[in-house]
């Protein structure tokens, strides 16, 4: 490469990192920052500046370079190496559990446990009654079986692992019977197919895409047939000419031939929001009622606790699952246990939960509440001259793939800033520190109060003050 003078110049006034670090020992705030950092973070800010002059050297001045330049660029770099990658944000996108950005928020009496049982040693895998090894699931069974009605219960790492568990448990070398209507595919192209697969379950697939009958799943009984399978399609919904067959007819079905019977629901719910003005979901003690041997669900979805999958059902099969080698790969560790049974105590109180839940009070609080929350962010800004901001009524989704075909009613803010296209304006808020996260439609940036806590509100106000001040300057 044949660089020009001024190049050579500026290459020549790069400083040395010996001589940046020495003049950190007179840094008083970062005497504890670990010296590994301090020469990465050199290396890297001057590795920048070099490639800035060799390949825009017009953004590059002699002043640039100063030590006392370079140092100010180096204490940057510290800060972006020390941060931590996982970081909160502010979800303003109205869509509540959020797979993307950490799916349900957890209540305080989750956290303040998890705090509580990581901080110190804990009976674990240990029964104080008898003095010796117990059984980690121990903490949440008896309370999951008085939630669901079930015999016996556990929890593994995620409802995947749940299902994967079960059907190796299960059907492993045998014939699992579905609907070709529930043969769904989750994130991440997670296939119910394909779990059979890795498991030995041979997939027999009965029925149509939009229509399956009781004598589809009768015919398709051979005598190597070892579980019948219901999957409850809570991602996706099929309309129209449509024909399904009921959890109670299949587990008859099953109890007739002696073969078990398993429902995935996916997101799972202990609640009924229909009573709150939603689309009907399946609970988790509708399935146990209806005399189904196996149920598997999520922890961190509608039921609103940790990532967890939720096995429930008669002792005989949850006793074989137990007892499953792949039943150690899955399980779940002490802080997600903590709060897991911090979330199901909660369930006791049928009508405080949807309050204490984040995500149950999320999906089922009043409009007047959301818009409140709108409002008073409105008049806040209303002084800013450059910022428009309109309430509208939009709608909020539940996610998580929960719920696909519900809207909720609800208030969101679409603003609009002089000289600021609304994708500059989404990438400025993504970076600001809290990341505020919304959404764009109708060439507008939209922040939905639906999913923005009260305490946040503040927060978001400061954001687009500080946008604003740096373009008045």
């Amino acid at each position: 490469m044949n660089l020009d003078i001024k190049q050579q110049q500026l290459l020549r006034t790069l400083p040395r990192v010996d001589n940046i670090f020495e003049k950190f020992k007179n840094e008083p705030d970062y005497e504890e920052i670990p010296n590994s950092v301090l020469t990465d973070s050199i290396r890297k800010t001057i590795e920048i500046l070099r490639e800035s002059v060799l390949t825009n050297p017009g953004a590059v001045t002699e002043h640039t370079l100063t030590e006392t330049s370079v140092i100010q660029l180096v204490k940057k770099q510290i800060k972006a190496e020390m941060s931590y990658n996982l970081k909160p944000l502010i979800n303003g996108t109205g869509v509540v559990v959020h797979t993307n950005l950490g799916r349900s928020l957890l209540a305080q009496q989750a956290i303040d446990n998890i705090s509580c049982i990581s901080g110190l040693y804990s009976n674990l895998e240990f029964n104080l009654n008898l003095g010796k090894r117990g059984i980690r699931y121990s903490s949440i069974e008896d309370i999951l079986c008085k939630i669901s009605g079930a015999e016996a219960a556990m929890a593994v790492n995620n409802n995947a692992a749940a299902v994967l568990l079960c059907l190796d448990t299960l059907a492993a070398g045998k014939q699992a019977i579905v609907s070709r209507g529930e043969l769904v595919e989750i994130g991440g192209s997670f296939r119910i197919p394909d779990v059979m697969a890795k498991t030995g379950a041979i997939l027999k697939e009965v029925g149509t895409t939009n229509r399956t009958h009781l004598r589809d799943y009768e015919n398709a009984i051979e005598a190597d047939t070892g579980l019948m399978l219901k999957v409850h399609t809570s991602n996706y919904s099929i309309v129209g000419f449509t024909a399904s067959v009921s959890l109670k007819e299949l587990v008859e079905l099953g109890g007739k031939h002696k073969i078990p019977v398993m429902e995935d629901l996916g997101s799972g719910t202990f609640i009924d929001f229909s009573k709150y003005k939603m689309i009907k979901e399946p609970t988790v003690q509708e399935s146990v009622a209806a005399g189904v041997d196996i149920v598997t669900f999520s922890g961190d979805k509608l039921l609103g606790g940790p990532q967890a999958g939720l096995i429930v059902g008669k002792k005989e099969y949850l006793d074989k699952i137990k007892k499953n080698p792949l039943t150690r790969a899955l399980r779940i560790d002490k802080m997600t246990l903590a709060a897991l049974e911090a979330t199901l105590g909660l369930y006791r109180d049928p009508e405080k939960v949807v309050q204490t839940i984040p995500t149950l009070k999320m999906l089922t609080c009043s409009l007047s509440y959301i818009e409140q929350k709108a409002v008073q962010f409105f008049k806040s800004m209303q002084s800013h001259k450059k910022i428009s901001i309109k309430i509208l009524d939009l709608s909020s989704k539940v996610g998580g793939g929960s719920l696909p075909l519900q809207e909720i009613p609800s208030k969101c803010a679409a603003i609009e800033i002089e000289n600021i296209s609304p994708n500059a304006l989404e990438k400025l808020m993504r970076e600001h520190n809290p990341p505020i996260i919304g959404r764009i439609e109708n060439n507008c940036f939209i922040l939905d109060f639906r999913t923005i806590q009260e305490c946040e509100i503040l927060v978001i106000e400061i954001a687009f003050k500080d946008i604003l001040e740096r373009r008045e300057q």
